[in-house]
């Protein structure tokens, strides 16, 4: 679920770095360099970049559509060609059965498999017709808070890439400790400061 659903799950980072001047003429420049390019008509097995919220196949950001108050919204689409590990075992597995016929030999040595592997999983790439993900984050400019609408991991390290390469940033995970630190008041910082681990048994 993203951000425009009923509900969502999220992860909440703290943006680390210092905002540029004039800064919604650098999110504008930097957002439209690193939108998302399309591989529908290519050969590329990976593409990723940032489109807009309301649209997929919107990577040109009409009227800064990126911009809601203080508040950059946007999202981060990746599109990848994959190969099932068994549809891949299947046509490696006939193409080597062809050539043993062929050459008329019970077996093969492991680099012509190997060769054969590579060259079967090639030929599958490029027949394949990219899997768009998406996901969704809404970046709060005034307290340097991202939320980030996924859970997976490996998005969350697809993000880290992808946020710092746009806008020279890094972004930190808030454990639940670091998130009360952020929205509490100085008098409940300093108590949680004094809060020592205890034993329970």
């Amino acid at each position: 679920m993203g951000l425009l659903s009923g509900s969502a799950s999220f992860m909440r980072f703290t943006v680390a770095g210092e905002l540029p001047d004039h800064f919604w003429d650098f999110v504008a420049e930097r957002v439209v360099a690193h939108s998302f390019q399309d591989i529908d008509d290519n050969l590329e097995e990976y593409s990723i970049g940032w489109v807009s919220v309301a649209n997929m196949f919107d990577s040109e950001f009409g009227y800064a559509s990126y911009a809601a108050g203080d508040y950059v919204v946007l999202s981060m689409r990746v599109d990848e060609r994959k190969v099932s590990p068994a549809v891949l075992k299947k046509f490696t597995m006939k193409e080597e059965e062809r050539i043993k016929r062929e050459k008329q030999i019970p077996k093969l040595n492991r680099s012509a498999r190997l060769e054969i592997k590579e060259r079967i999983r090639a030929e599958l790439v490029r027949k394949a017709a990219p899997v768009p993900v998406i996901y969704d984050l809404c970046w709060n400019i005034s307290d340097n808070t991202l939320l980030f609408f996924s859970t997976s991991k490996k998005a969350m390290v697809q993000l880290e890439d992808l946020f710092r390469e746009t806008f020279d940033l890094s972004i930190i995970l808030q454990i639940p400790w670091t998130t009360a630190t952020h929205l509490a008041d100085e008098q409940l910082v300093a108590t949680l400061d004094d809060l020592r681990p205890a034993i329970l048994i």
